[in-house]
């Protein structure tokens, strides 16, 4: 690797993890070269961070953002990469042929959310912490597939847990139901065994007075 950054060379397709970490002055762009082979995966993590006078430490703020470009050389400086990320993010990116890579970051600070908080820091503006791993396609790719099957099988277990829920709920429903229908039964036969009792007494009564009514017309005739 030619530039400051030595320290991230590549040992052909093995797959390479690097953390490290560099200081840029103010609004400079920091740029550093990486030979790839051909469908080798990036991944790179960053953390940008200024030193707070207050604090005595770096610190992570949102007034802070970072670009970042991405420009093969071996083809007329086609850029594969350009996105523009807050103080912490991710960025990716594939080799699609052999050869020289230009990888450059370039931090800016919002005025309105935050000034720059030291200005007589002797190591420069902004700390970027930097994470990259470098290595072939089908290795990471494994790994990211091994966290998502760890996630799928998370969701799936909460799905379970849910479906149980929903058993429940209609179990509990089912019961409701049932209950309210024999409530509803008990209550029509009182309704009814009263409305039988009302009609015995009535034709009772009807029947006694038919009777006294009977008896004393015969008492007066005697």
């Amino acid at each position: 690797m030619r530039g400051f950054l030595p320290l991230l060379a590549l040992s052909s397709l093995a797959q390479v993890t690097q953390a490290l970490y560099f200081f840029i002055d103010g609004t400079t762009e920091k740029c550093f070269y990486e030979e790839l082979p051909k469908d080798t995966l990036v991944v790179g993590h960053y953390t940008a961070e200024e030193y707070d006078d207050q604090r005595h430490a770096w610190w992570k703020h949102d007034g802070i953002s970072i670009s970042i470009t991405v420009d093969e050389l071996f083809d007329q400086h086609h850029r594969i990469v350009s996105q523009k990320g807050g103080a912490g993010g991710r960025f990716t990116f594939t080799a699609a042929e052999a050869g020289d890579h230009r990888i450059c970051f370039l931090p800016s600070s919002d005025s309105g959310k935050t000034a720059w908080l030291s200005t007589n820091n002797p190591n420069g503006g902004i700390k970027l912490t930097l994470d990259m791993t470098i290595g072939e396609t089908s290795v990471i790719e494994s790994e990211d597939k091994n966290k998502l099957e760890d996630i799928q099988s998370r969701i799936k277990d909460l799905n379970s847990r849910l479906q149980g829920v929903r058993r429940d709920q209609v179990f509990q429903r089912e019961r409701e139901a049932e209950f309210r229908d024999q409530s509803e039964a008990t209550n029509a036969r009182v309704v009814r065994w009263m409305l039988i009792q009302l009609v015995v007494l009535g034709g009772t009564c009807a029947w006694q007075l038919s009777h006294l009514r009977s008896f004393f017309i015969k008492q007066k005739l005697t």
